[in-house]
């Protein structure tokens, strides 16, 4: 069973299903104003990638995910550009979707759009102004924390904690500092819906706690977003739910910020880079391994190094597709009859005891840094099975490391890399048949393509390999592969010798 951190509690707790074999789980979508940036990417690929460990666990997964497509950006962004709002929530909801299609992310169940629940937010409002719970002022309505016990539990902080840092307004009609709008009443100019309160539209906090219990019911399993969404949304989300009644989510899961020089990604800080531009000059699965390289509820800092290494591990991975054919292995008959599925494990032929280790790591708290891990020591052991003759055990091992990184939403690739370029040696080395100095290189293909073959310095490491081969050391072979592998060389060991290609 997985246990993950829940922010309400302050706790690595399990999540146990609401209802038997499923998960419900909602995830506080985009406000289609702009560019999606990084941080967006991130939460979106954290939970991406917990929904699909979910299922790979055998459950199934009722995923909803909304759009803000009425809000104060918005609105500005529109009147600026002289268009409707209806034109600016589109362009923008179209860039939204493709680039979580450009990053593997899976579409939810249902993405509802908060227009298409006006009415029923203006009932919840209603509910809340006969409870006692929200009052009206001139411009618009607002609840009253006071009336909600236990205010600021996603916070971590007591109310009187909250209410004595915040900003008091001047002239203001609010009975509280921290009382926050459910209904905004008209402004020339702005969208409006018909409400016995007042010609108006929603206020964001309203729009999630409406579709969320339509869609999913009350105490759902699991609410997700960015850990900047903990408070004041999700707990104003909370506290509505609550005046009203009804319980929302049982599990609150948070994951932190993409940081630049420390300090959070955010547009209105203008610091952030669009998915766009990344996905432009890299490999978008090379964000998802680099996201999974840090636990999701740690900052993560995108710079060239951090993105350069990540695209250099997904070159290992590739490889191990290029050398044992794993990835076309996935593919066709294999996923239809199997699929990416634990119970799938012995029909396949597995390395069981790569997939407990997996899954125990994922089991706690979403351990993908740790589970990630794991799989590239099976891509090791696989060449290492490779290097030393055992071609079942080396694919099934390959075979094992690829079952594993799609469970992570991570598809390998056999095609990338350039032109093989062989070297003499290789695996006669292996066997003690050759000079460890006859180390040479046929340039032709590589030159026309790259420009230059590999240097003195790569042929340096080609020859120490195959004389640590020779030697059976295996260990410093796997080295020197890694070692390669950093420097953009891929190493195939065949019966006429040791190849290597560009990555």
């Amino acid at each position: 069973m997985i246990r993950l951190h829940n922010t309400a509690s302050g706790k690595v707790e399990p999540v146990v299903p609401r209802d038997a074999d499923s998960i419900s789980m909602y995830v506080c979508g985009p406000t289609v104003y702009g560019e999606p940036h990084l941080g967006h990417g991130r939460f979106a690929l954290v939970f991406d990638v917990l929904r699909r460990y979910l299922e790979f666990s055998g459950l199934t997964v009722h995923h909803v995910s909304n759009i803000t497509d009425v809000d104060d950006k918005i609105i500005a962004r529109a009147a600026s550009e002289g268009v409707t709002e209806v034109d600016i929530a589109a362009r923008y909801e179209k860039s939204w979707w493709d680039a979580m299609d450009a990053l593997g992310v899976l579409r939810p169940a249902e993405a509802p759009h908060a227009t298409d629940y006006v009415e029923d937010m203006v009932e919840a409002v209603a509910g809340m102004l006969a409870s006692g719970s929200a009052y009206e002022t001139s411009d618009g309505v607002y609840l009253s924390v006071d009336a909600v016990e236990g205010y600021g539990l996603l916070a971590r902080q007591p109310l009187d904690t909250l209410r004595a840092g915040a900003r008091v307004e001047a002239g203001g009609e609010k009975r509280s500092p921290m009382d926050f709008a459910l209904w905004k009443r008209a402004k020339p100019g702005e969208p409006v819906w018909p409400a016995p309160f007042g010609e108006g539209r929603p206020g964001w906090h309203t729009e999630c706690v409406v579709m969320s219990l339509d869609l999913l019911g009350e105490g759902f399993d699991i609410h997700g977003g960015g850990i900047d969404l903990a408070f004041p949304h999700h707990e104003n989300e909370r506290a509505q739910a609550s005046a009203l009644g009804r319980p929302l989510a049982r599990h609150w899961v948070h994951n932190g910020w993409v940081t630049v020089g420390g300090e959070k990604m955010a547009k209105s800080l203008g610091n952030y880079t669009s998915l766009d531009d990344l996905l432009a000059r890299s490999d978008p699965r090379s964000y998802r391994l680099l996201v999974l390289r840090s636990h999701y509820r740690q900052p993560l800092e995108v710079t060239v190094r951090t993105t350069k290494d990540a695209a250099e591990a997904l070159g290992r991975l590739d490889a191990l597709s290029r050398r044992f054919g794993a990835a076309g292995w996935l593919e066709g008959e294999v996923r239809q009859r199997a699929g990416v599925d634990q119970k799938a494990a012995g029909e396949l032929g597995l390395d069981a005891a790569a997939i407990a280790s997996f899954c125990s790591r994922m089991d706690d708290d979403l351990d993908t840094p740790a589970a990630l891990a794991g799989v590239f020591e099976v891509v090791r052991q696989a060449h290492v099975a490779g290097d030393r003759g055992e071609t079942q055990r080396g694919e099934q091992l390959a075979h094992t490391a690829d079952w594993l990184c799609a469970a992570l939403g991570l598809r390998l690739e056999a095609g990338a890399g350039g032109a093989w370029v062989p070297v003499r040696g290789g695996a006669e080395a292996a066997g003690g048949g050759a000079h460890a100095g006859e180390v040479g290189t046929e340039r032709g293909t590589e030159a026309s393509t790259y420009g230059s073959g590999p240097d003195e310095e790569v042929l340096a490491l080609v020859e120490e390999r195959d004389r640590a081969r020779a030697e059976r050391d295996w260990s410093r072979a796997d080295a020197l592969r890694d070692e390669l592998a950093v420097a953009g060389w891929t190493v195939e060991d065949t019966p006429q010798g040791t190849k290597i290609r560009r990555t």
